[in-house]
């Protein structure tokens, strides 16, 4: 018997030391050590001994089933060692190729015009207004003093929807649901950026969408030192310090007085060059006092409280910030012109 085991003990020994794979170290495993393997036969060959020699036989046994299995773990680690060792070696980055530019995206000009300005009325304490692009006739017209009559809708060469529903032509309809919705309670300080929609033939300066920035401001003794003091920050924030404002006498119906309101030109600082045609001045907003009737039909009362008004186009100012002589820029989706504001190349 004891030939018999040494001679299962060698071919155990060979046969693990030949596994080359988990899936044959496990075949070995079952041939040796499964219920119908060779060291379960010398157990089953155990009840033909003699009754003395069975306990030490017993003993002969276990031990090479234990040597085995202690055989059998030692392979399956060092088997698996090395599957380990091929997977990196096959996933091993080759760290001197050059590295892959990520392609990201990048914001709009429009909006990165909208959030400056957004963060620069923030910080003087204003509130950002939203509204419903699809607007009512009375809020886009007969709150902002323009009646149905009224020469001024011309101007606006609206889309309508039906006769009481229009895509809204100027964002003094937010302005507009804001007065109404504050009852008559003062102050109020906002301002109202968004999409806006006029009948227009598209062309380098002209959309029929583009986008406005509205501000409001409604409370005592507001005057028009405080519009032209609010607009000079603006102008010095968003093109540079050193501009001034120029007003120009004008006329919105909703405001009275109204102005035009000029910049000095921050690409010459006001001496004269081909983008303000020589006039040291460039045209970016209208403004004015809110008009009495205004203030009156949204439940304030004009001789306690005052307000100033003003809206400028995004476009008009991305345009001159940026050097861009083409609105249509804006809306092609042109992959070369949007990479231009890539603020991570």
């Amino acid at each position: 018997m004891s030939e018999q085991m040494d001679q299962v003990l060698a071919e155990a020994l060979e046969a693990i030391q030949s596994a080359e794979t988990p899936e044959a170290l496990g075949d070995v495993r079952i041939r040796f050590l499964g219920k119908k393997g060779s060291i379960q036969a010398l157990m089953s060959a155990m009840k033909d001994l003699p009754k003395e020699e069975k306990p030490a036989f017993g003993q002969q046994v276990n031990a090479l089933k234990a040597e085995v299995s202690e055989k059998l773990e030692a392979r399956r680690k060092e088997l698996e060692a090395g599957a380990l060792q091929e997977k990196m070696k096959q996933d091993a980055l080759d760290i001197t190729l050059p590295g892959e530019k990520l392609e990201t995206g990048t914001i709009h000009p429009l909006i990165l015009i909208q959030q400056e300005l957004e963060d620069l009325f923030l910080g003087m304490g204003y509130t950002v207004a939203e509204g419903p692009e699809v607007e009512q006739d009375y809020y886009n017209f007969e709150l902002a003093n323009i009646p149905k009559d009224h020469p001024a809708r011309d101007m606006q060469d609206t889309f309508y929807i039906d006769p009481n529903t229009l895509l809204r032509t100027h964002t003094t309809a937010m302005q507009m649901r804001e007065l109404e919705k504050a009852n008559g309670q003062l102050p109020i300080k906002l301002i109202c950026p968004g999409k806006v929609y006029r009948r227009d033939d598209d062309d380098a300066t002209h959309s029929h969408q583009f986008m406005q920035c509205e501000g409001l401001v409604v409370g005592e003794h507001i005057t028009l030192a405080d519009l032209k003091g609010t607009l000079e920050y603006m102008a010095n924030t968003m093109f540079g310090a050193g501009r001034s404002v120029r007003f120009r006498p004008s006329y919105f119906p909703f405001t009275e007085p109204s102005v035009e309101v000029d910049v000095s030109c921050p690409f010459c600082n006001g001496k004269g060059c081909s983008v303000c045609k020589g006039s040291g001045w460039i045209e970016i907003l209208g403004a004015g006092m809110v008009h009495p009737h205004v203030l009156e039909m949204n439940g304030f009362d004009p001789e306690k409280c005052s307000g100033f008004a003003f809206g400028v186009g995004l476009e008009r100012v991305a345009m001159l910030k940026y050097g861009i002589d083409d609105i249509r820029n804006f809306y092609t989706n042109d992959l070369r012109f949007l990479k231009m504001f890539d603020r991570f190349d």
